[in-house]
């Protein structure tokens, strides 16, 4: 399953990052946003997600949030 489709409110554990784009990976791993790390989701908009990675919070799209694997 996908951030993308996760419940608001519910911690989930990261199991993987599924992309080819090793820039995007690394912008992930400095977010915290790597495998075995829970992660939250706040709050949704009509193209993105407010997501909580350790002590921050931050706004993703939905095509990277379809990237990050739970």
């Amino acid at each position: 399953m996908s951030l993308a489709e996760a419940i608001e409110g519910v911690e989930y554990i990261i199991s993987g990052i599924e992309t080819d784009d090793e820039e995007l990976n690394e912008f992930l791993f400095s977010l915290g946003c790597y495998s075995g790390e829970p992660i939250t989701v706040v709050s949704r908009r009509s193209s993105s997600c407010v997501v909580a990675i350790k002590d921050g919070r931050y706004n993703i799209d939905n095509d990277l949030a379809a990237a990050i694997l739970i």
